[in-house]
């Protein structure tokens, strides 16, 4: 047997199936449900995924923001799935304790640390001219003419842009 007759070479090529590919999707969804389940860092991410949509529908971010957005959230669960991919290989190829496989897993951990931090950053450059607007707009509403208040206060805003 020669080196480029390896076990891949040697199967048939299969032909496609409709079928094969609903299954790889349903194992997929499968593995994602297990990560979900299986590791507690993955609730944070759940959680933090659905408070920053729920900002980002609220604010009506642009579809600019939107695109960075869902970027670093898509970013935080690639490296929360594949360190969780790499926790279980490690734990089955090394059952007890090794202090290499100890380090490979902080390595993965750290990947994943490394993202959420540059999503958090991400997260503040876009939201933070939505949350400035939203509170730089609002004003405690003393007893009178609220309304008129308010008026003002948007026309004052209004006046600082034209400024130059």
């Amino acid at each position: 047997m020669l080196a480029s007759d390896t076990p891949q070479r040697m199967q048939s090529a299969r032909p496609f199936q409709f079928t094969g590919r609903i299954r790889s999707f349903y194992h997929a969804i499968c593995g994602i449900f297990r990560m979900i389940r299986c590791q507690h860092n993955a609730w944070i991410h759940a959680a933090a995924t659905l408070v920053v949509l729920a900002a980002a529908f609220v604010l009506r971010i642009s579809a600019a923001d939107w695109c960075w957005i869902i970027l670093a959230i898509s970013i935080v669960w690639t490296a929360e799935a594949l360190n969780t991919a790499f926790e279980f290989l490690a734990d089955a190829a090394s059952p007890d304790f090794h202090p290499l496989v100890g380090d490979a897993k902080d390595v993965a951990a750290g990947a994943v640390l490394l993202t959420a931090t540059a999503a958090v950053v991400i997260g503040s450059i876009v939201f933070w001219p939505y949350v400035e607007r939203l509170f730089s707009s609002s004003v405690a509403i003393p007893r009178g003419n609220a309304v008129a208040i308010l008026r003002v206060q948007w026309l004052n805003r209004d006046l600082r842009s034209l400024e130059i």
